[in-house]
C-alpha cells in the first residue's frame, strides 16, 4: 500500500492489510504481533473502551496522511498482556 518512514510499510493482501514495521516506543515494544481492529469513529470506539476500564498506551494519534483518509492508532494491552490496537481511516475533506 505505501510506507512510512521511518521503519515501517503497509501491504494489502485479499481483505488483510498488513503492517511492518519496529516500535515507536519502549511502551510498545512486545514480543508478539499487534492486532488492528479497524472502527469506523477511532474517537468514539476509543471512548467506549475507556469508560469498560481499558488502559490505552498510545491515546489515538495520526500516524499516516493518504491522499484522500488520515490514518489514526490507538494503542492498548488486553488482560493477558497481548498488544492490540484501534485504526481509523478518517476520510479527508
Amino acid at each position: 500500500l505505501f510506507q512510512a518512514p521511518p521503519q515501517m510499510a503497509f501491504f494489502q493482501c485479499g481483505g488483510t492489510s498488513v503492517m511492518l514495521g519496529v516500535p515507536e516506543n519502549p511502551e510498545l515494544d512486545h514480543p508478539a504481533s499487534t492486532i488492528y481492529y479497524l472502527v469506523p469513529d477511532i474517537a468514539l470506539a476509543h471512548a467506549a473502551l475507556r469508560d469498560r476500564g481499558v488502559d490505552f498506551i498510545v491515546e489515538p494519534h495520526l500516524v499516516h496522511r493518504a491522499a484522500d483518509y488520515d490514518l489514526w492508532l490507538a494503542e492498548f494491552r488486553d488482560s493477558e498482556g497481548n498488544m492490540l490496537a484501534l485504526m481509523s481511516r478518517k476520510p479527508r475533506k
